[in-house]
Formats: C-alpha cells, sequence, structure tokens
C-alpha cells in the first residue's frame, strides 16, 4: 500500500513538471512537508528536484522545527524561500491581534499569496491530506484557484482516471496535493520504512505545557497565558507543528517512529482535530480561511 502511494505522489510531482513553468513546494519541517519533500527527491533522482521550497513564516516557531528545516536546506542544497508575517505586519498589510489566545496564523494567507505573486509561481505544492480535517477533504489533487488566490470547492475540475488538468489564466494558479489519499498512519509507516528525519518534537520528550480548552499549548516565549493560567512540566510529543501559539501536543511516551505508528492505530481524532486551536473557530473555519487563500 505504502509503495503504491508513493508512486501516485511520485506521479503527480512529475505531471507538475510536465504542465507548469513555475512550481514551489510549501515546505515547513513539519512531518507532513518532509515526506513530501523526500517523495519528489525519489521523483527527479538523480537530478535536483526542479523548484524551490518556500516557507510561510509566522515568526512564532518551534525552535527545533527551524533548526531542523535550515539543516535540510543545507543537507539537500534546496533553494529556500522564506514569505514572512512579520513583513507584513511591518507594511501594514495586515494587523495583528495581541494577547491570550491570539495566534499569527490565519495572517499566513497574505504572506502565501504575497510570495505566490512575487515568485510568479503558477503551481504550489502543499503538504495536506484529506484525512486531516473535512474541508480538506473536498480538495482535489489540483486545486484551482483564482486571480484572488481563493478556493471554490464548487468550481474544481474532475480527475477522472487520474488525469490531472492544470489549464489556468495569467495570474491563477493549481495547488497540487500529492499526499491526498496518503493518511497520518500511511505517514508514520512511511518515516519509519524510509528512515526518514524529522524534527524532535514529533517524538516523546518533557516539556512544560499550559493546559487550555482541552489541549496542551507549550509553554513557549510566544504564548501569552491569561490571567491564573500556570504551566506544568509533562511528557508529550508533537502530531503536527505550525505556529507555536496555537499547536498542541498529546501526553505520549511514543519515542520512535514505531511507537508512534502504534499510538496513531489507536487514536479515532485527526491530528488537526486534536492539537489545532485555530480549527475551532468555527465548525466552517477551515473551509472560510481556503477561500480566502489560505492552504
Amino acid at each position: 500500500m505504502i509503495s503504491e502511494l508513493e508512486a501516485e505522489s511520485v506521479h503527480i510531482f512529475r505531471e507538475v513538471a510536465a504542465q507548469f513553468e513555475r512550481p514551489v513546494m510549501l515546505f515547513s519541517g513539519g512531518k507532513d512537508s518532509v515526506v513530501m519533500f523526500h517523495v519528489a527527491r525519489k521523483a527527479f533522482w538523480p537530478a535536483p528536484v526542479p523548484f524551490p521550497l518556500m516557507h510561510v513564516d509566522t515568526g512564532h516557531n518551534f525552535d527545533e522545527v527551524i533548526e531542523f528545516r535550515d539543516r535540510i536546506v543545507a543537507d539537500t542544497g534546496a533553494r529556500l524561500v522564506v514569505s514572512s508575517v512579520q513583513d507584513d505586519i511591518d507594511a501594514g498589510r495586515v494587523v495583528e491581534q495581541t494577547g491570550p489566545g491570539t495566534s499569527r496564523n490565519r495572517l499566513q494567507t497574505a504572506a502565501l499569496l504575497r510570495g505566490i505573486r512575487d515568485g510568479k509561481y503558477d503551481a504550489v505544492f502543499g503538504g495536506a491530506r484529506r484525512d486531516e480535517e473535512k474541508a480538506r477533504a473536498k480538495e482535489r489533487v489540483f486545486s484551482f484557484r483564482d486571480a484572488f488566490g481563493a478556493w471554490d470547492p464548487r468550481n474544481q475540475r474532475p480527475e477522472l482516471w487520474n488525469l490531472y488538468n492544470g489549464r489556468h489564466s495569467r495570474g491563477e494558479h493549481i495547488r497540487v496535493f500529492p499526499l491526498s489519499n496518503w493518511t497520518e498512519h500511511d505517514i508514520w509507516e512511511y518515516i519509519a520504512a524510509e528512515r526518514i528525519d524529522l524534527p524532535s518534537i514529533y517524538y516523546a520528550h518533557e516539556r512544560a505545557v499550559v493546559p487550555r480548552d482541552g489541549m496542551l499549548l507549550a509553554d513557549t516565549r510566544f504564548l501569552v497565558k491569561y490571567p491564573g493560567e500556570t504551566s506544568r512540566v509533562e511528557r508529550v510529543r508533537f502530531r503536527t507543528v505550525g505556529d507555536a501559539t496555537c499547536t498542541g501536543c498529546v501526553e505520549s511516551d511514543a519515542d520512535t517512529p514505531e511507537k508512534v505508528i502504534d499510538e496513531v492505530a489507536s487514536t479515532r481524532v485527526t491530528e488537526r482535530g486534536a492539537t489545532r486551536a485555530d480549527d475551532r473557530i468555527s465548525e466552517a473555519g477551515m473551509e472560510d480561511r481556503k477561500k480566502e487563500g489560505y492552504f
């Protein structure tokens, strides 16, 4: 099964290389983007990956993830483009909310669209999977975005027999999701089989955390506490990584890929549903953001 998923993803990468002039891959250092990049390298080996990596940087990242991102770029010779939320804040293009419970996560949309526009990218690879969240379950592999970067779930193209239509007009682009049909369990089985390195926070470690709304948020320099909130040390790991102010962790002793696989096999809640505070804005929070141009 894993080999079939890999072959499908390789086919998608090669289709994009054949149909588009300026692709780019979103790369955060998270497990899905790491797996996506690993498959892309296999798709074009022994040639280098024929497109740059782009990190949409909130500025509120886990230190371990940024260190890992920079190490991967240095080790592979990939070209990294960083589109910074802080640049948009400084230029007055977006307004940052501050205080307890706020996050820069939604501000990523402006930085993403600016990065796509500045780079003149016509295809943007993302590591989203359909099992993550119900709005993402509606995505095609080739997801059409209009000149404003917006997604209309009713205006998507059929993909019968794995035929992908990348036709677009000037100013429009296609978001491409090579891991659409993978599950979290598949991702971890592939990580174990391919011995893929990940940021250390994906495995069990001791960390100061702040309980909030049924989640455990890392007590980082970015997290603003509510009055009366205190932190405690727990043995935890992260199922997904993102903005440190809204990405929770779970109590865990899984310190190897094999132990994570066993843990994932027994859970009934997706990683975003369990650990992403930004997905709890509303019932349709993710879909609303995707219509604005989000990942």
